[in-house]
């Protein structure tokens, strides 16, 4: 329906109209009678004999006749056809005849017969006849459908054009720019609508303000910033806070992303950039959002698809646009990306980007502001405490928090209640960190013990260690890709010590160690335990100079991959002889971390033992619970809705339970500090063997 606005709808309701006022007005006609042959030469004799007064029957009497070829029409004496309105398209009788002469010749042997005389002329017939030759085609009739054909084909054509073009006014429009201008009445994000990024938000605010009012800055001899580059992780809202500039600003606002500016053919990404800064210049002042600029933004001379292909045209374009021979007063760019490091240095040098806005992970403060954003509008129940909620979730994005809270909601929707309590959003927690739960999976005493020894050596290590993380959930329970998991609660700080860092190789190798000394064998099962040890054990030796033997000395592996950057330097900057000792510290830092995963399972084997039971009988283990068993106290009774993990099914179940213990957050991975939790492991009998290599 979008395609029927503007004057094509009202055409349409015109030409709707008159076709119902036409058939309104149109006189009703009956449906003429066919006849055959043989009933219409019946109805010519009977109409001759009552004018002849042989016969009293005056129900078959012809008035007149056109023949048109084989093709004969009639009107009768009492029909409401008048003469004059008589033709081959109004008539009451029609019928097929073998042709005109036949006819006649038909008709005059039954005027023979009936008035018992030689010959008959036609002037004597009882009805008036007349030939009509049939109407002839106009020339153009023949090409019509044609002409129909190809119109058809150039509209087609048209409405493709016009679609991939974006709706431009002309069909050849494919190097005009596809920035779409913001309309501040639609759906309008202010900076209210942005929490946990205090100090980003004043950035922003300061743009928005010079916009508004220049001559407060151009008094001190301040000048506009050229650009804003906004850099940070996935989901921490640099979109967010670019649509809220768009609110607030008041001028016009161009958006646009980097992938727009790339076409098949050569030279439009540069026409676009062109067109685009053109556009801004007009409504200056104005702001350009290019989102996700590193489609466009990447390094030059990387060797790789040639010196002039089409992402360096536009780049350089862009280049010039920003920062050239002409300057561009009154416009403001600013862009987003995840992937600063891959940016080329002319693009982000002052003058361009002027200002580069990190916006990272929220604090403690920042998620509890977030999850109080999100829980307008939703129910909570009196046990929802979301300053809890936000310690347990540390490196969680604003979008993490935004699903945590839709997911209680789906899992409160899901059990019927009103409210959604802190059950709903503990158990929204671990979905959005490790997926849902699989309590259907079918697994065998033999894998489900060896899970249970697994996750309680992690534990026990972890609580046992000076510098180990606090355990704030075991559970045997597989959930996602997962056979069982061990949630920790670390410390949220941006420091991470070397002891620290050891603490969490051991307590990552737990699991192995445990499996080897119970078991005599190991698994699968803890292929991403010696993943995620044996990399933390690297960055201590090559990037922290946490390594008497190697010596305070970075060795590179601080940045992501990127081919066109990383493909010239694919040798190591360093010597075998330093390769060899790295790896040799590697596995001195790991072989280490197991021997303290086995000094404290010797010395607690009975704490090791009893956890596993537990594990085996509830499945899960809170905080509490895990304390008592290592502290050697009595557990709590647990009911019915707990042991199953699942949410009370009614309020009175609800108040039958006993109070939640107070949560603790889960870890997650954080590459810039090392705060690599150890990941949940597959069930042994999920594990791809391939990966054991």
């Amino acid at each position: 329906m979008k395609y029927l606005q503007g004057p094509l709808i009202y055409v349409l309701l015109l030409i709707l109209v008159l076709w119902l006022v036409s058939m309104i007005g149109a006189p009703r006609m009956e449906e003429p009678e066919e006849l055959s042959y043989s009933e219409l030469l019946e109805w010519i004799e009977a109409d001759l004999k009552a004018d002849e007064g042989l016969s009293d029957d005056t129900s078959k009497t012809i008035s007149d006749v056109i023949i048109v070829q084989n093709m004969l029409v009639a009107r009768t004496e009492d029909s409401d056809i008048a003469q004059s309105e008589f033709s081959t398209s109004r008539y009451d009788l029609y019928a097929t005849i073998p042709s005109e002469e036949q006819f006649y010749t038909d008709v005059n042997e039954i005027y023979k017969s009936v008035l018992n005389r030689d010959s008959i002329s036609p002037t004597e017939y009882t009805f008036n006849s007349r030939s009509q030759l049939p109407a002839g085609t106009p020339w153009w009739l023949e090409f019509l459908p044609y002409l129909v054909l190809i119109g058809v084909m150039l509209a087609f054509w048209f409405f493709l054009m016009r679609q991939q073009t974006g709706g431009g006014k002309g069909v050849m429009n494919f190097s005009k720019s596809r920035a779409r201008l913001t309309d501040p009445s639609k759906n309008r994000v202010t900076f209210k609508d942005v929490a946990g990024a205090d100090e980003e938000r004043d950035e922003l605010k300061e743009i928005v303000e010079f916009l508004k009012a220049p001559e407060r800055f151009t008094k001190v001899g301040a000048r506009i910033p050229k650009g804003v580059l906004l850099v940070g992780p996935p989901g921490t809202g640099k979109t967010l806070l670019a649509r809220a500039v768009a609110g607030e600003a008041g001028v016009p606002f161009f958006t646009i992303s980097g992938s727009d500016f790339v076409e098949m053919f050569v030279g439009v990404g540069a026409s676009r950039v062109r067109d685009l800064f053109d556009q801004a210049k007009r409504a200056a002042p104005s702001i350009i959002f290019i989102d996700e600029i590193d489609a466009v933004g990447r390094q030059r001379g990387a060797g790789l698809g040639g010196g002039h292909d089409e992402r360096e045209q536009t780049l350089n374009q862009l280049l010039v646009e920003m920062d050239g021979f002409q300057h561009n007063q009154g416009i403001i760019v600013m862009a987003a990306t995840n992937r600063a490091d891959i940016l080329d240095p002319a693009l982000l040098r002052p003058g361009r980007f002027d200002r580069q806005v990190t916006v990272n992970y929220p604090d403690v403060k920042g998620r509890e502001e977030i999850l109080k954003l999100h829980a307008k509008g939703k129910p909570l129940g009196k046990d929802v405490n979301l300053e809890k909620l936000a310690r347990r979730t540390p490196f969680f994005t604003g979008a993490d928090l935004e699903n945590i809270l839709n997911e209680a909601a789906i899992l409160t929707a899901r059990a019927g209640r009103k409210e959604i309590t802190m059950r709903e959003m503990d158990e929204a927690v671990m979905r959005v960190a490790a997926g849902p739960e699989k309590r259907s999976h079918r697994i065998t005493e033999k894998d489900r013990r060896m899970t249970a020894y697994h996750e309680a050596g992690h534990a026990v290590v972890s609580y046992f260690l000076p510098d180990g993380d606090s355990v704030h959930e075991i559970s045997i329970v597989p959930r996602g890709m997962a056979g069982g998991y061990t949630a920790y609660l670390p410390e949220e700080t941006n420091y991470m010590s070397s002891a620290r860092l050891k603490a969490r190789i051991a307590s990552t190798l737990a699991g192995y160690c445990a499996e080897k000394l119970v078991f005599g064998d190991v698994t699968t099962g803890p292929n991403s335990d010696l993943k995620s040890a044996t990399n933390t054990a690297r960055r201590m030796v090559t990037e922290f100079g946490m390594s008497d033997v190697v010596g305070p000395v970075f060795l590179g592996g601080d940045h992501e991959v990127f081919l066109g950057r990383d493909f010239s330097q694919a040798h190591a900057n360093y010597s075998e002889e330093v390769a060899a000792r790295v790896d040799s510290e590697i596995r001195r830092l790991l072989e280490e971390g197991m021997a303290q995963c086995y000094a404290i399972f010797k010395d607690h084997m009975r704490e090791l033992e009893a956890l596993v039971e537990i594990l085996l009988e509830r499945e899960k283990v809170d905080n509490d619970e895990f304390t008592a068993v290592m502290e050697g106290r009595a557990l709590p009774k647990r009911t019915q809705a707990a042991e199953e993990g699942n949410p009370p099914e009614s309020e009175e179940e609800e108040k039958q339970e006993t109070a939640a213990p107070e949560e603790a957050p889960v870890q997650a991975e954080e590459d810039a500090q090392v705060e690599e939790s150890a990941e949940p492991e597959k069930a042994p009998e999920e594990k791809d063997p391939a990966e054991e290599e």
